[in-house]
Parts: C-alpha cells; sequence; structure tokens
C-alpha cells in the first residue's frame, strides 16, 4: 500500500457517480476507449484471453475488453470507483468480469504469471512510483504475453495540451487532474519496462482535434502516448 497517492484515490472517488456518464469530466475515457481497446486487440488479440486491466477505475476499458476476452479482472484501489464498476457490470449482464479492491504490487505476489494480457491505462502518471507498477505488470503476465500502457509525456507540448488546454482552456477535465513533474517521458518508460524484462514491441501516440472533438493514433507520442510489450517466452 505504499506506491498510492490517498489525495489522487480520493480526487477520483468524489467523482466516481459520473464515471459512466459520456458527457462528464470522464467524457476524454469514453471517447478514447475504442481506439485504445482496437490497438490492444490488433496486437495481442484479447479472444480466449484471460486480462487484468491494472487501475481500472470506473471499468470503462475493462467491459469492452470482457466482451471480446474470456475473462477479465480490474484492480484499482478507490473503493467508490469499483463499486460503480461492479454495479454497471452487473447491470449490463457482465459476468466474465471481475474487480477487486488490490494493489498491483500485492497481486502479482499472490499471482505471478497468470494473465495472458495486462493493461495498465492513464495511471502511471497518478502513483509515487511508476516503475515499481511497471515490474509489477512484468510479473503477472505470462510468458510470451502483453503488457499495455498509455500515460502522458513530460514535455512543453504535453503541459500546453494535456493541463493549460485540457484543463484550463477547453474544460475536458477537471483543474488538477494532472501533475505535470509526474509525466512519464517515453524513454523513462522504456528503461522501465526494460529493467523488468518486458520487450518493447509498438507505441503509438494519440491526438485530439478540439473543433471536431475527434481523437486518432499517430506517430506523435509528444503529449498522449501508448506503449505495448510483450514478457519473452
Amino acid at each position: 500500500m505504499s506506491n498510492v497517492d490517498a489525495q489522487e484515490l480520493a480526487k477520483f472517488s468524489e467523482l466516481a457517480h459520473h464515471w459512466w456518464d459520456p458527457e462528464s469530466e470522464f467524457r476524454p475515457l469514453h471517447q478514447i476507449n475504442p481506439l485504445r481497446l482496437e490497438w490492444i486487440d490488433q496486437l495481442a488479440s484479447l479472444r480466449g484471453k484471460q486480462v487484468l486491466d491494472v487501475g481500472c477505475g470506473g471499468g470503462i476499458l475493462s467491459e469492452s475488453m470482457a466482451a471480446r476476452a474470456s475473462h477479465v479482472t480490474g484492480i484499482d484501489l478507490a473503493s467508490r470507483p469499483l463499486s460503480v464498476a461492479r454495479l454497471h457490470a452487473l447491470e449490463g449482464g457482465v459476468e466474465n468480469l471481475a474487480y477487486r479492491e488490490i494493489a498491483t504490487e500485492a497481486l502479482a505476489e499472490e499471482k505471478p504469471a497468470a494473465f495472458d494480457v495486462v493493461t495498465c491505462m492513464e495511471m502511471l502518471e497518478h502513483v509515487p512510483d511508476p516503475a515499481a507498477v511497471v515490474a509489477a505488470c512484468a510479473h503477472l503476465v505470462k510468458p510470451g504475453g502483453w503488457v499495455f500502457f498509455s500515460t502522458l509525456n513530460r514535455s512543453p507540448k504535453s503541459f500546453l495540451f494535456a493541463i493549460v488546454g485540457a484543463e484550463y482552456l477547453l474544460r475536458l477535465l477537471p483543474r488538477g487532474t494532472h501533475e505535470y513533474a509526474r509525466f512519464v517521458r517515453p524513454s523513462e518508460l522504456a528503461r522501465w519496462c526494460r529493467d523488468a524484462g518486458l520487450a518493447l514491441q509498438a507505441n503509438r501516440g494519440m491526438q485530439y482535434n478540439p473543433l471536431t472533438r475527434r481523437y486518432w493514433l499517430s506517430g506523435d507520442t509528444s503529449v498522449n502516448y501508448l506503449v505495448g510489450c510483450r514478457k519473452p517466452g
């Protein structure tokens, strides 16, 4: 439980009741979710897989992966978003999906090499020791399995777009959602992955047009970006 920021948990817990409202503060998550899901599925092929979603929050990605995978486990340390996730899955009749309130590192000790695919999206920039989360994810995936991360680059462009633009000008996110000092450069994430025994396979940037309100994947990783890794067999 040491690798957790109580203020970050409280921040997202206060907004938990809005998680599944596509016009709420979580609108960007709803809009980018199809992009994330397709990219993950293209690389890892979720069908028949045991999947873990680290930092699942209210379960937007978890539920969409459950529609394709054999079983999905979502974990988080924020109780209220997990309650929202469980209720939404229950109301939707999603049976191959389970949620647990447990730290990534604790689950790694409990279930090493238990999952075919591990996702950790928009979480690394919210924990004190992101490298420890990367290492735990590597411990949780089976040999030959895939691990996916997404986060924000620590760059001047990212500060302008993700904080000034998204939080203050366009108000896509509540002010204070992100702390620039915690953003992660791709080179840093790549080093943590290599140190954890993961081999980098692919990366993509994510861009947004405020006029059309459209997101798309590109080769520009200067703001939001995704990384796909494999654990050697």
